[in-house]
């Protein structure tokens, strides 16, 4: 059984039985990419069929991944429309473009979040 250091866990304890929650932290918001065509649709050259996840928040930084219709994400930051994000599950495991399990930043605005969300 692994040792847990006293004070964190107690500091817990206290806060579970004060009723007070843990403040939250990246990765406590997840969703799923929607509004997209469908893979079978795919064109890399025209944007068809996938998400961008890009090295910064905007389209004037470049593309290191792909999200499609349906995978789901981490999200771990917001900055304006753009959210920082993980691919959790789906095809951006095993994308058509770029690494698998792209982690950048991507346009909210094809992306339906929930839980405590940034």
């Amino acid at each position: 059984m692994p040792h847990l250091p006293l004070r964190p866990v107690a500091v817990a304890v206290a806060m579970a039985c004060a009723g007070l929650a843990a403040p939250a932290i990246g990765g406590d918001c997840t969703g799923n990419v929607v509004g997209l065509r469908p893979v079978a649709q795919y064109d890399h050259g025209t944007g068809a069929g996938f998400l961008a996840v890009r090295s910064g928040p905007g389209t004037g930084y470049g593309q290191i991944g792909e999200l499609y219709l349906g995978d789901e994400i981490a999200v771990w930051e917001r900055r304006g429309d753009w959210l920082y994000v993980a691919c959790m599950a789906g095809r951006c495991l095993t994308p058509l473009w770029g690494n698998p399990a792209p982690q950048g930043w991507a346009y909210g605005g094809y992306l339906e979040i929930g839980g405590v969300c940034p």
